[in-house]
């Protein structure tokens, strides 16, 4: 049984009040019988200042989804409609240069945006402070532990002034408590800020224990299977009842996918 495309379609009014909108996404490489479909007809609206999380096997797509908002792919077929335009990416390593300091690192996207050396200074030593790394700006990434450099990564991010942040899986390399202990710091920082954040993971709790919604990839090609909206008091505790519960539903979904595409 093929699954079931779910697709959103928006009128200009709803279009007006998106973050972003993906209508009918297709990314498909090579060509002829050769070619390999990782996107059909994806079709989502995002809120601003929402937390959307993507879920899907390994394969899916969600990556690549990821990339093509980010304009670091071509569409294949389909439209992004990127209303607020500044976009900024995170991925699984904190991809930090290893010969310039942490401050060094996020003052390369501050340089970029053309501001003064002396501004530079402050605005880095201020996202620093963001993000709890006062007093670290002068280390080197290979002193910090993995969760301080994702947390380096993170100021980096910011820097740009970008109104979305694309993560992808960011804390999947991160042992448990140092992943829970940065969902709490994401969180502040999503809502002091008020970005839009869509978030790839392959961990079902770490999905609900963050999102606002959270989207179900099929295996490839992938394709909405379900949008579950996480109507949840935060702040949510990863391990509490109410979101094992959902991610219990919604890990029962994958698995009869991930047998569906096995079978």
């Amino acid at each position: 049984m093929s699954p079931t495309r779910i697709t959103e379609r928006v009128d200009d009014t709803a279009r007006a009040d998106a973050a972003l909108v993906l209508t009918d996404v297709v990314k498909r490489y090579g060509r002829g019988p050769g070619a390999v479909t990782a996107l059909d007809g994806v079709s989502l609206t995002v809120r601003p200042g929402s937390f959307t999380c993507l879920l899907g096997a390994s394969g899916c797509g969600k990556s690549t989804l990821l990339s093509l908002v980010a304009g670091l792919d071509d569409l294949t077929a389909g439209s992004i409609d990127n209303v607020e335009r500044a976009v900024a990416m995170m991925f699984q390593e904190s991809a930090l240069f290893p010969w310039l300091t942490v401050a060094g690192n996020v003052e390369i996207a501050l340089r970029v945006r053309g501001v003064g050396r002396a501004e530079r200074r402050r605005q880095a030593a201020d996202l620093l402070e963001t993000v709890r790394l006062t007093g670290f700006g002068d280390k080197r990434p290979h002193e910090l532990s993995g969760g301080m450099r994702q947390r380096a990564a993170i100021a980096r991010a910011l820097a740009q002034e970008a109104s979305i942040l694309l993560m992808d899986e960011p804390f999947g390399a991160l042992d448990a408590m140092t992943r829970d202990l940065l969902h709490d710091e994401l969180e502040r920082i999503w809502r002091e800020r008020g970005l839009t954040v869509l978030f790839v993971t392959h961990n079902v709790r770490e999905a609900v224990r963050l999102g606002d919604r959270v989207v179900l990839l099929s295996s490839r090609p992938g394709r909405v299977l379900n949008v579950y909206e996480v109507d949840l008091e935060r702040p949510r505790r990863i391990d509490s009842a109410p979101v094992a519960n959902l991610a219990a539903e919604i890990t029962d979904a994958l698995r009869e996918e991930v047998s569906r595409h096995a079978g």
